[in-house]
């Protein structure tokens, strides 16, 4: 490869650079000429600030137009993009600096104490009113720059994951990654560049961010740029658009309103989904609705997109498709013995998509990679004749709710140092709108003070983000254990997801689809 991401980003720009790239919640059309000037001053500055090669900088911002310029600045500086979610509490973010080490923090406004006190010293503040000390430290500076150099091993970007240990993992994407795996995909969705992508994602999340943006851009495209999914806006915005990317927690809600149906989908002509399993019967429902089968695709933070469904071709309910081009996927069992037809185990992908390793955690890297490279995704899955893959479960006991990622054991540090908490056990349970939705099971401490579900929630919230606390908290006597002593999750999932036990929310929407 003779040119990073960055380079071949720009490549991919329409001749004519009035042409619309982007038109954000207040109708604020940017073109890919204000794409291309404003990251150029961006980055210009950022190269000011002494941000070099291979330089962490780590971006806690809202959802905005010059957080997407950022991104593209970040990479033609020849830095490393780390992008954080919004909802982090000083806490993890705190975990996530003394790991990465930025050179440079661009945060919210609000944020920017956090980062000082966290001892990083060039901080650059973000607001979602195109204010902030970036823009106006770069409205002056030229809007030209020369795209740093890079090499396609080099990176382009960390993405933490949360660990099973409670240690979150920061994935090493490489130019080469997120080069091959947006051309992957811009081919196999028949992106052009008369599409226009309708995103209402997270930009914090390879989903939104990499999958999304990069995609849209290298065929020219154009976006309709939601700060955040809302249905109302989402069904009044779909006639002007022809692809959407969502998690399911998109369609459950969409379906949820009577009046949607075909005449809102009637110019699309692509519906993806991922980051969660998508429900057959969703997949029906939609179908049936607007006359779209939804494009169900498989991937993770540490590979970026490995399966999908075809464009052309069956699209089945429950399946994530056969393995991208140049992309290879196995079952094995748990020795990393190749599993036949049909047969259920760990899935392992092998190709240009799957990350460099973990930022500074090679004992962890070695663990998750075969000696022949191929990963291991820690997902169990089965792979029938025709080679579509379908997933059947987590080895690790992840949780994913809202598409998001939730690890049990980081939420289980948290509760158990709640005074009056004996031990705690995390677990995921089916949820029509989100997916999944959190639970905690708790043991108090025997003879110890009350502790109600309001109290556990309410201390979690300090120390996690919204989406990882718990919906709800269960009190039992003892957690169930096996012979070796380990807590028997599956019991638990089994005892408080049934349906029917009505164990969750008060939000008038999720009454409406359980009645469903």
């Amino acid at each position: 490869m003779s040119q990073g991401l960055a380079t071949l980003l720009r490549s991919r720009f329409p001749r004519d650079l009035a042409t619309p790239f982007l038109e954000d919640d207040k109708a604020i059309v940017y073109c890919y000429a204000d794409f291309e000037a404003t990251s150029a001053r961006y980055a210009r500055l950022l190269t000011d600030l002494g941000v070099a090669r291979g330089d962490r900088v780590a971006v806690q911002v809202e959802k905005s137009p010059q957080a997407v310029f950022l991104y593209l600045a970040t990479l033609r500086a020849g830095a490393v993009y780390l992008p954080l979610n919004p909802a982090y509490t000083s806490a993890e973010v705190a975990y996530f600096v003394k790991d990465a080490e930025p050179a440079l923090a661009v945060s919210s406004p609000d944020f920017e104490s956090r980062f000082r006190e966290l001892g990083v010293g060039r901080r650059l503040t973000l607001g979602i009113a195109n204010d902030g000390t970036l823009v106006e430290r770069s409205r002056a500076l030229a809007a030209d720059f020369d795209d740093a150099p890079v090499g396609e091993s080099d990176l382009a970007a960390i993405l933490y994951t949360s660990g099973t240990t409670g240690r979150a993992k920061g994935a090493m994407l490489t130019q080469r990654n997120l080069c091959s795996n947006g051309e992957t995909l811009r081919e196999l969705w028949g992106f052009s560049a008369a599409d226009v992508l309708l995103h209402a994602l997270p930009i914090f999340h390879a989903h939104g961010l990499f999958v999304a943006l990069n995609t849209t851009i290298l065929a020219g495209a154009r976006m309709i740029f939601l700060s955040r999914f809302d249905p109302e806006r989402v069904m009044a915005e779909l006639p002007r658009a022809s692809v959407m990317m969502g998690v399911p927690t998109f369609y459950t809600r969409l379906l949820a309103r009577p009046e949607f149906g075909r005449r809102h989908c009637e110019r699309m002509r692509l519906f993806v989904s991922g980051s969660a399993p998508l429900l057959a019967e969703t997949h029906a429902e939609f179908a049936s609705r607007t006359g779209h089968a939804i494009l169900e695709r498989y991937g993770m933070t540490e590979t970026l997109m490995n399966t999908s469904n075809p464009l052309d071709g069956e699209r089945v309910p429950g399946s994530v498709g056969p393995p991208l081009p140049g992309i290879e996927v196995r079952v094995t069992d748990g020795e990393g013995h190749v599993l036949g037809e049909g047969a259920v185990g760990g899935v392992e992908v092998r190709g240009p998509n799957v990350c460099a390793g973990y930022w500074r955690m090679p004992e962890k890297t070695r663990d998750d990679f075969r000696a022949d490279g191929f990963f291991v995704t820690g997902d169990v899955g089965t792979i029938d004749r025709r080679g579509y893959l379908r997933l059947v479960g987590r080895a690790k006991d992840l949780v994913i709710s809202g598409g998001l990622n939730v690890y049990p054991t980081e939420v289980e540090s948290v509760i158990d140092r709640i005074a009056g908490v004996a031990e705690s056990a995390v677990v995921g349970v089916a949820h029509p709108d989100f997916g999944e939705a959190v639970v905690a099971v708790v043991k108090r401490v025997e003879g110890g003070a009350a502790l109600d579900e309001a109290q556990v929630i309410a201390a979690a919230r300090v120390e996690l983000a919204p989406y990882k606390v718990p919906k709800r908290v269960f009190f039992v006597d003892e957690l169930p254990r096996n012979a070796m002593g380990k807590v028997e999750k599956n019991r638990l999932r089994d005892r408080f997801g049934k349906k029917g036990s009505d164990p969750f929310f008060d939000d008038p929407a999720d009454a409406r689809l359980r009645r469903r």
